[in-house]
C-alpha cells in the first residue's frame, strides 16, 4: 500500500469539480450503504488488464478505448450496449488484422457517468442554476429540483453499472464476439455506408481463414480466443466519494483496488499533484490514466508520473494526450522526450476528440472529423520520429446513427447537427465514424509495422 495512504487520505486534500451536495448527512447514508455493495470488477481483473497494457506499453499491443461522452439513465437499453459492443469488435478486427497484433479494448462505459464543467454554473435567460455534472449527479433539465445534486443517484449508477457489466461479459465471454460471426457485426445504417465494402472484405478474409483453421482441426469449439474476448470497462475517477464506497481490499494480495472499473483515470482539470484526485489515484492499484491537455509542461508530468507510478511498473499507467490537431506537433515531442529521459514505462494514447471541439454556427457543440483524423495521423508521425510507440487511440463514440460530429465519409454538415445531436454532453463519433478512424489507425500501424520490419532487416 502506498505511504500514509487510505481510501479516505484524499478528504484531507484540496479539491475541485466536486458537486455542493445540500444534504450533506443523506450523501453520507448513501456512501455507506454503497460501501456494502458487492465489488462491480475484481481485483484480479484489473490485474490482467494491467498485464495487457504493460504488452501495450512494450509496443506488442495496442489500447482501443472508447464509448460515451457521458452514460445516460433514460437510456440505458440492451440494444444499446449491443450496439456500441458491436462497433467496438468491428472497430478490433479492423486494427489486429492490420497490426497482426492485440488490441485491448477498454470501454468507456459501466462507471462513466460524472463530467467535470468549465463553469459550475449555467444560464439560461434570466435562470442561473448548477451545471449538468452527469446522470450520478443531476439532471440535463433546467429546473432547479432537477439540478440539485441528489445522493440517491450515486446507487441508480452503481446498479446500471452492475446490469451493464452483466452483460458486456455475457457478450465477450458467451459466443458474441465469436470471430465466425464477424460479418454479423455489421449495424443496419453502416452497411447502406461508404464503409462497408471495406469492412466486408476483411470479412472475408477473416472467415477464408477461419475455414483453412476449421479444416486443419482449429476451430471456435476448441480454441477459446476465436470465440470469445477481454472487456475492461474504464471511467474518470471524479467523483471520489463514490470511489471510496467501492475501494476495497483484495484478499489474494492485501491491495486496495478500486472496483468501480477496472481502469480509472485524473482529468485534465482534476489533475493538481497535491490535490484530492491524484491523492486517491496513487493509492490504488488499478491501471491508471491520466488526462494531459496542452498546457501540461515535461517537468510537470515527470512529476506527475513519478507520484501515480513510483515502482515504474509496465502497464500501471496510460498518459492521454488530449491537444488538438495544431498543437500536437508543437508540444508532444518534449514531453515524449523528457518521459524516454526518466526511462518510464507509459502507454502513450491520444485523445483527438477533446482538443477539437468548436462551436458551430447553428449553436450545436461539435467536432470537426478531419481535425480528429489529423490529430491521430500526427501523432503516429510524431512517435515515429522520436522512435517510441503510438500506444493506443482514446475516443467519445456510440453505436447509434447519431450526428454530433461534422464530416466524415457521410459529410455530415453543420446543418445536420440537429438531426440526431441526441449526447447529453459533449459530440461523439457515430459508428460509421467510428469504424472510418479505425481504417486510418489500421493503415498508420501497418505502416509503422512496415517501418519496424525494415528496421530490423536493415539491423540483421
Amino acid at each position: 500500500m502506498s505511504e500514509n495512504w487510505t481510501p479516505a487520505s484524499w478528504r484531507s486534500k484540496p479539491i475541485v469539480q466536486v458537486p455542493d451536495y445540500p444534504d450533506r448527512e443523506a450523501l453520507a447514508q448513501v456512501e455507506g450503504r454503497l460501501a456494502t455493495y458487492p465489488p462491480l470488477v475484481f481485483a484480479g481483473e484489473a490485474r490482467a488488464l494491467k498485464r495487457h497494457l504493460a504488452e501495450v506499453a512494450a509496443g506488442k499491443a495496442f489500447l482501443l478505448q472508447g464509448g460515451d461522452c457521458a452514460e445516460s439513465f433514460v437510456e440505458h437499453r440492451a440494444d444499446n450496449i449491443r450496439d456500441f459492443f458491436r462497433v467496438f469488435l468491428q472497430m478490433a478486427v479492423v486494427l489486429t488484422f492490420a497490426a497482426k497484433s492485440p488490441v485491448v479494448k477498454v470501454g468507456r462505459i459501466a462507471g462513466q457517468f460524472a463530467k467535470p464543467r468549465s463553469e459550475p454554473m449555467e444560464r439560461q435567460g434570466d435562470k442561473l442554476l448548477p451545471s449538468y455534472r452527469g446522470d450520478i449527479i443531476n439532471a440535463t433539465d433546467f429546473t432547479e429540483e432537477a439540478r440539485t445534486p441528489d445522493p440517491v443517484r450515486l446507487e441508480m449508477a452503481y446498479r446500471q453499472s452492475a446490469a451493464t457489466l452483466n452483460l458486456l461479459r455475457a457478450f465477450a465471454q458467451g459466443g458474441y464476439a465469436n470471430l465466425e460471426h464477424v460479418h454479423q457485426w455489421m449495424l443496419g445504417f453502416v452497411a447502406d455506408s461508404p464503409q462497408r465494402e471495406r469492412y466486408e472484405q476483411l470479412a472475408d478474409r477473416i472467415t477464408e481463414t477461419l475455414g483453412f483453421m476449421r479444416a486443419i482441426g482449429i476451430d471456435a469449439d476448441r480454441t477459446p480466443e476465436l470465440r470469445q474476448t477481454d472487456f475492461f470497462t474504464s471511467h474518470e475517477a471524479l467523483l471520489l466519494g463514490y470511489e471510496e464506497a467501492l475501494t476495497r481490499i483484495d484478499s489474494t494480495t492485501g491491495d486496495w483496488y478500486a472496483t468501480s472499473g477496472h481502469m480509472i483515470w485524473v482529468g485534465e482539470r482534476t489533475r493538481q499533484l497535491d490535490h484530492a484526485h491524484f491523492e486517491y489515484c496513487r493509492g490504488v492499484n488499478n491501471p491508471i490514466g491520466l488526462k494531459c491537455g496542452p498546457n501540461i509542461q515535461p517537468d510537470e508530468l515527470v512529476r506527475s508520473i513519478a507520484l501515480l507510478n513510483p515502482k515504474n511498473e509496465p502497464g500501471r499507467l496510460t498518459l492521454i494526450m488530449r491537444f488538438g490537431a495544431d498543437r500536437l506537433a508543437e508540444r508532444l515531442p518534449r514531453l515524449i522526450r523528457a518521459v524516454e529521459r526518466e526511462g518510464s514505462a507509459v502507454v502513450w494514447s491520444c485523445d483527438p476528440m477533446h482538443g477539437n471541439t468548436i462551436k458551430a454556427a447553428t449553436g450545436f457543440k461539435t467536432r470537426p472529423f478531419e481535425l480528429i483524423l489529423r490529430e491521430v495521423e500526427n501523432f503516429f508521425a510524431i512517435h515515429r520520429a522520436e522512435g517510441t510507440h503510438a500506444g493506443g487511440i482514446h475516443i467519445e463514440m456510440t453505436g447509434k446513427n447519431v450526428t454530433e460530429c461534422t464530416g466524415g465519409a457521410r459529410a455530415i454538415s453543420e446543418q445536420d447537427l440537429s438531426d440526431r445531436y441526441h449526447t447529453h454532453c459533449d459530440p461523439r463519433l457515430n459508428a460509421d465514424q467510428a469504424l472510418e478512424l479505425a481504417f486510418l489507425v489500421a493503415e498508420l500501424l501497418n505502416k509503422e509495422q512496415f517501418g519496424e520490419h525494415a528496421r530490423v532487416a536493415k539491423g540483421a
